[in-house]
């Protein structure tokens, strides 16, 4: 296990009612950024329970609206604009992960000198930014808990991850009653995005984090127990709140520090999202089954790391590590494309060739040095040609 630094500054209020804890906002200033997407939140009641919470508080709301599921620079930086024309004070975020990735990059942009894109190129140089705040509403990417924001630009075909310790939220509500109307589709790919996140930590070389190895596979029996109840019966409280909660923790570095490598499957997502703005939690679903073929035979060590999570996580009764991994390979496969009704192929998302699969590998290699299994180019091309 490698030397680390663990810090979550973030204040969690889980559970029913806890938007009430909104009127603490009026000890950061007076003036409040409030970041959303589509406008569900106005259709479910959230927005007009948080503005009437902040107007008692005596704040004043000024408002970004239609954040994209996949959000976009262009949104950042009108965000940043209203912050320094206004002279706002925090921002607060309401929404699911797109939602609060605009949000920090927008409260750091505010403090920043240069364009936001340089932020998001380079998080180095995000040193301090406003205070963030969020009530989430879709269990998905964990941002209400983590440094992390992605942001695209879709003029250029480019989405890019960033991070940096002021990003992360000062105060975040969890209140899984607001997931009760997530749609199949999004609960189904919020579930593969958690599942996602915890794979890229969980698969690793790195020996002696067998602490980090067990709350990974803790997280994942989790997501494969409630994400199915989540589908079937929406309003059922246990199965949204252990996603929550879940989802969370994948990605705040509980099981990540000490024992992380680079990421490689969510690289190569982010140019599927950067070229074909799908969703992203489908494109992870799409690819994870393949990128696991592929180094498992690539690189035959990796049987012993695919075989424990089949033994520990699936249950699989099988003590040759190869013949193992093969059937938790296959047992994740059916969960996301059968269990959970995840789309199977690229072909199912819309993608009809592989026209853009050299650039968007390319970038991907790039993204991933350092990751599970090192791939290059070729290799990515292949895992793209597989999944199609």
């Amino acid at each position: 296990m490698y030397n680390f630094r663990f810090y979550v500054p973030t204040k969690i209020y889980f559970g029913k009612g806890q938007i009430s804890h909104l009127s603490e906002l009026k000890e950061y200033g007076t003036k409040v950024l409030l970041v959303y997407g589509g406008g569900s939140i106005k259709r479910n009641g959230i927005y007009d329970r948080a503005m009437k919470i902040m107007g008692d508080a005596g704040l004043t709301v000024y408002e970004l609206s239609g954040v994209e599921p996949n959000p976009k620079i262009e949104t950042v930086r009108k965000g940043v604009t209203m912050c320094k024309d206004e002279k706002i004070d925090m921002v607060l975020a309401i929404g699911g992960g797109s939602t609060i990735d605009c949000a920090k990059v927008v409260a750091a942009g505010a403090k920043y000198d240069g364009d936001a894109w340089d932020l998001v190129l380079d998080g180095s140089k995000a040193v301090t930014a406003l205070p963030i705040f969020s009530v989430l509403t879709l269990s998905a990417t964990g941002s209400e808990m983590d440094q992390f924001a992605v942001i695209s630009d879709m003029s250029k075909n480019e989405k890019w991850g960033t991070g940096a310790d002021c990003m992360k939220p000062t105060m975040s509500i969890l209140d899984p009653t607001y997931t009760f109307s997530v749609s199949r589709k999004q609960t189904a790919a919020g579930t593969a995005d958690m599942m996602s996140h915890t794979f890229e930590n969980y698969f690793t070389k790195e020996k002696g984090v067998d602490v980090q190895a067990r709350f990974a596979e803790g997280l994942l029996k989790t997501m494969i127990k409630y994400g199915p109840v989540a589908l079937a019966q929406p309003d059922n409280y246990d199965a949204r709140a252990n996603l929550m909660w879940a989802a969370s923790h994948a990605i705040n570095g509980l099981i990540a520090n000490g024992s992380q490598p680079a990421w490689c499957v969510h690289p190569m997502e982010h140019e599927l999202s950067a070229f074909y703005d799908i969703t992203h939690g489908q494109g992870l679903a799409i690819l994870t089954p393949v990128w696991m073929e592929y180094v498992l035979a690539k690189d035959p060590t990796t049987a012993e790391n695919f075989a424990t999570y089949g033994r520990n996580v699936w249950g699989i009764a099988d003590d040759d590590d190869k013949s193992t991994a093969k059937k938790a390979i296959e047992c994740t496969r059916k969960f996301l494309f059968e269990t959970m009704e995840l789309p199977a192929n690229l072909r199912a998302v819309g993608i009809t060739s592989d026209e853009h699969f050299e650039i968007m590998a390319e970038k991907a290699a790039k993204g991933s040095v350092g990751c599970f299994v090192p791939l290059t180019k070729d290799d990515i091309i292949n895992i793209f040609k597989a999944a199609f």
